[in-house]
């Protein structure tokens, strides 16, 4: 299958067992994953793009109500976290091994994109990260801008209004800084505060320093939504490049574990890290 027919999701071995072992899959809370800063950023740079064409128009009361609007949402990001696994379209990346590939020491699980895309179903979509830096030509400024500019009384009340914020909330999900942009991510998201009902319940990991909150994925289900099988959605599964993990073993527990095709799906990194370390 070629390359840009796939997504790699960079992890470490207890991950692994997590998705191959028990068919689950982990969305993290964005705000563990230092994201609490780039939905700040989207928010803010769409407040700022709307405040500037309001001022524009010279209209101050509805500019001052967009701004007490947005300053009390900012408050909320905590609320509107949405929960996510991360993919990349970079195959074998060194940058990726480092930062998410517990310094090259994980593994790396190669996913059919087009199968991923089928097996995201109901709240969780398959979204593709942007980055931007000017919020000016986003499509939710012009969306937003003709909603507060035709609207009356207290914005708050309006749910046409509240509905955009919380597809803003969604939206910045998926952002992130241009400076990010090598990373070429995709991200499964699913935003709980988006809907009454969400047939996922939490789980909480307790580690010696802190709980985090996420959510866990039946992938078998999902595979069923998409009329395949967890070995047929995973094309490849990649050793690390400063692993020590053995190939032979690995193939062995995939075995073990009623994966006998992923058995002969594994590779071992190409990526020259280990030399980059070794010469530094």
């Amino acid at each position: 299958m070629p390359e840009e027919h796939l997504l790699y999701h960079y992890t470490d071995y207890q991950a692994l067992d997590g998705i191959v072992g028990k068919a689950q899959l982990r969305l993290n809370n964005l705000l563990n994953m230092n994201d609490a800063a780039e939905m700040r950023l989207f928010m803010g740079g769409l407040s700022t793009a709307v405040m500037e064409r309001l001022q524009r128009d010279g209209a101050h009361d509805t500019w001052k109500a967009v701004r007490a609007l947005f300053h009390e949402e900012l408050k909320k990001v905590f609320y509107y976290s949405a929960y996510a696994a991360c993919f990349s379209k970079n195959r074998d990346d060194a940058a990726q091994w480092e930062r998410y590939g517990n310094h090259g020491r994980g593994v790396c699980i190669a996913f059919s994109k087009e199968l991923l895309q089928k097996m995201a179903v109901g709240v969780v979509s398959l979204e593709e990260v942007y980055y931007q830096a000017d919020m000016r030509s986003h499509k939710l400024v012009d969306t937003f801008y003709k909603l507060v500019k035709d609207a009356s009384g207290d914005l708050k009340k309006n749910p046409r209004i509240m509905e955009c914020l919380e597809e803003a909330w969604i939206a910045s999900a998926a952002f992130k800084h241009p400076s990010f942009a090598s990373e070429k991510e995709m991200r499964l998201v699913a935003s709980p505060f988006s809907k009454k009902y969400f047939d996922v319940k939490p789980c909480y990991h307790i580690s010696t320093e802190r709980i985090k909150k996420y959510y866990p994925l039946d992938l078998r289900k999902m595979c069923e939504y998409a009329a395949c099988s967890l070995e047929d959605a995973i094309h490849e599964i990649m050793i690390g490049p400063e692993s020590t993990q053995s190939k032979s073993i690995l193939e062995d527990y995939l075995k073990d574990t009623g994966m006998e095709k992923l058995a002969g799906k594994v590779v071992i990194s190409d990526c020259p890290l280990r030399r980059s370390y070794t010469s530094s």
